[in-house]
């Protein structure tokens, strides 16, 4: 799974004393954790599809952390911030790209939003940004 190579990469930067990444690796570790709880009250387990939104999650956060550091010109701060997205970005699938949405959008019938929207959501969900596919299908639809 998921989290064990994050647990790993976690001992890893342990090892080498490297408190920006095991700070984050902590993190997405403990978001996995809590989800962990909160599935199983309700008889669920995450999956590494749930870790992989967490991940995505914590992405967006670091964005508007990032940005918050640039408005008061803390570029160090940035830049280890920056250092972390890059870590854990590599635990990602594959985004589709513009043209890869337009082109599954294309071979739809049905290209109303709610239609389109739900279709990349039921099996697209943890490749795409949502924001992009609506983006995609307002300007060139």
């Amino acid at each position: 799974m998921l989290i064990d190579e994050i647990k790993k990469a976690n001992v890893e930067a342990m090892k080498n004393k490297d408190a920006n990444l095991r700070s984050i690796y902590s993190v997405l570790i403990n978001k996995h954790l809590q989800a962990t709880i909160n599935a199983r009250t309700s008889g669920q387990e995450v999956t590494d599809e749930d870790l992989i939104k967490i991940i995505q999650k914590t992405i967006k956060e670091l964005d508007e952390e990032a940005e918050n550091y640039r408005k008061v010109n803390h570029t160090e701060e940035v830049e280890k911030i920056e250092s972390q997205k890059k870590a854990i970005e590599k635990y990602l699938p594959k985004m589709l790209s513009d043209e890869e949405i337009y082109n599954i959008i294309n071979t739809l019938e049905d290209k109303s939003v709610p239609s389109v929207m739900r279709h990349f959501k039921s099996n697209y969900n943890a490749v795409c940004d949502m924001k992009k596919v609506n983006e995609i299908l307002r300007t060139k639809f």
